[in-house]
């Protein structure tokens, strides 16, 4: 069984979605919650689903060995990052090369980097007069959303599109697709040992 630790900040309405999801799976399961937000919504839907979570500084993360510790305890095989908002440390990407995935809100490359997350994405894109938006999922790298694409999908904006008439149709897109491909990720994985 493959294990899936999840990154989260905020909500978890993706990380929530995920769990339930791999819930049902003989694939793999989330077997960690970490966050850097002792506030964090995610935190109470962990606890409800029966998995174990841990909450750290944004110094922990970047200055101890303690986020580092705790992956190489919990070995897992695809390490998810849904809606959590710090900057991912280059010394933990270096020792989990390639296991690292994001979702963004946007048609990357457009609309990606520091500050460019959640409602701030979908004002811009509606701003800008876009004809489309949609979803991205992709490698995390030392950079703020510039990892290699593994996933995008779609849509047209309809004329009289708002900012938030758009996070809805993304949201969708979000929990339809995330655990697909984090699915077809790890069988990926699982056929190249």
């Amino acid at each position: 069984m493959k294990r899936i630790v999840v990154f989260a900040s905020g909500s978890g309405t993706n990380a929530e979605n995920i769990i339930k999801y791999f819930r049902k799976s003989d694939i793999a399961s989330v077997t960690l919650l970490l966050s850097n937000n002792k506030e964090a919504k995610v935190l109470e839907r962990a606890k409800k689903l029966s998995v174990p979570s841990l909450v750290f500084t944004k110094n922990e993360l970047n200055n101890t060995d303690l986020i580092t510790k705790t992956l190489n305890k919990e070995r897992p095989d695809l390490i998810v990052l849904a809606g959590f908002l710090l900057k991912f440390p280059e010394n933990i990407l270096n020792i989990f090369s390639n296991k690292v995935i994001n979702i963004h809100p946007a048609l990357l490359p457009k609309y990606g980097g520091k500050g460019m997350y959640g409602m701030r994405v979908h004002e811009k894109v509606v701003e800008n007069g876009e004809k489309e938006a949609g979803i991205t999922i992709h490698y995390v790298n030392k950079n703020y959303d510039e990892g290699a694409t593994i996933f995008q999908e779609s849509f047209l904006l309809s004329q009289n599109e708002t900012a938030g008439s758009l996070a809805k149709k993304i949201y969708a897109l979000e929990y339809e697709h995330f655990p697909k491909v984090i699915r077809e990720l790890l069988t990926l994985k699982a056929k190249k040992k």
